[in-house]
């Protein structure tokens, strides 16, 4: 008798068996196939169906969903059902979820879908290698990165959860696929803020200088370890009374887009050709200035009180961000493509409008030296 005639009797012994024990069984099937395929190696050739009581969401996810597109999702499977399974990782008390948060909820949240599915949902378990939470994180986050998705600030307490558990910048770039200036821009907006806050900002108003992550690796909390050299390292400028400081969640700059890693329609090399054409038009750069200075106050105090830092670099920057929406990441270098000329007037219009919010805000008017000081040390 040939394999097929064994699999006609299997499929009408199937056919009798109730729903659960006809899923268990195939399950087992699927997992004996899956043993001896060409394919064994790849999750998606074993596709199980798991009961939704087993299923767990993870609780670091940086993806969201609109509900707009939160119903599209609802509608999609509703019409076209379950085309690609949700990934899971096996605990063996229970199925973590790492890919397909949202193909969860609608198998779990809509009645018509859980009744057809009979309260069963299709995953793909990657490798039972992954036991450390943060591999299931990484894992988590190349998923949604694949698709382009994901959110800022979950994002950054991923990186500050990574970099916790010692992981260092250069294998969390490489597990998560992302650029190491990325990483410190991440930590910026979070936990670390105090260790990353004002690197973006050179004297050039590019992020691109001596610093780099491996210059934070060796720094630990006992700070007599760093005798003599304490007095030559600045921090991040917390011991100064007449600084004003606000959490990310309160800037305006960072709802505005500060921080986003892309734009829509623009490629980097066009971001800062946009960014240099900005600068370029003085007129209209005022007019941008004058805005800020007033539209976004919190921001604006939180960073031009920070005497360590170049604010002229942060003004024009926030100022790239609020007319053209291109984030300080993908204006850098828009600076350098100015001449010299067109660098040193954008300064002084820049200088102008630091000077009127330091009147405004009662403080001293400042010289170009003091709005971009040169720094003893990069670590601030």
């Amino acid at each position: 008798m040939d394999i097929l005639e064994h699999t006609e009797k299997i499929v009408a012994k199937l056919s009798e068996l109730p729903v659960a024990d006809r899923v268990e069984l195939l399950n087992e099937i699927r997992l004996a196939l899956h043993e001896v395929s060409p394919f064994k190696s790849e999750p998606v050739d074993c596709v199980l169906w798991i009961s939704s009581k087993r299923v767990e969401a993870n609780d670091y996810n940086p993806n969201s969903v609109a509900p707009p597109e939160m119903e599209l999702l609802r509608l999609s499977i509703a019409e076209d059902g379950y085309t690609q399974p949700i990934v899971g990782f096996d605990r063996g008390d229970g199925v973590e979820v790492i890919d397909g948060f949202h193909r969860n909820r609608v198998g779990r949240e809509c009645e018509d879908i859980q009744s057809r599915i009979h309260g069963y949902l299709p995953l793909a378990l990657i490798n039972s290698d992954r036991e450390g939470r943060e591999d299931r994180i990484a894992s988590t986050i190349r998923h949604n990165r694949a698709r382009g998705k994901h959110q800022v600030e979950a994002m950054s307490d991923i990186v500050v959860e990574l970099k916790r558990r010692n992981w260092s910048n250069k294998k969390i770039a490489k597990q998560l696929g992302m650029e190491q200036d990325e990483i410190l821009r991440l930590c910026q907006i979070t936990g670390l803020s105090d260790l990353f806050l004002d690197e973006d900002f050179s004297r050039a108003w590019d992020v691109e200088g001596s610093i780099s992550p491996e210059d934070f690796e060796e720094l630990d909390d006992d700070i007599e370890a760093y005798g003599d050299d304490i007095k030559k390292t600045r921090t991040v400028n917390t011991s100064d009374e007449g600084r004003v400081f606000h959490t990310y969640d309160k800037w305006e700059c960072h709802k505005a887009g500060f921080y986003a890693t892309t734009k829509e329609g623009m490629s980097k090399t066009q971001c800062k050709q946009a960014a240099c054409d900005f600068l370029c038009d003085l007129e209209g750069f005022a007019d941008v200035l004058a805005k800020v200075i007033v539209e976004w106050p919190n921001s604006c105090e939180h960073y031009l009180t920070n005497i360590a830092m170049n604010r002229i670099a942060w003004l024009g920057q926030a100022s790239i961000c609020y007319a053209t929406g291109i984030s300080t990441d993908l204006s850098r270098g828009g600076f350098s493509l100015m001449t010299t000329d067109q660098q040193d007037a954008a300064n002084a219009v820049a200088l102008k409008y630091l000077n009127q919010w330091a009147k405004a805000n009662g403080r001293p008017s400042l010289t170009a030296d003091d709005a971009s000081p040169e720094r003893e040390s990069e670590i601030y």
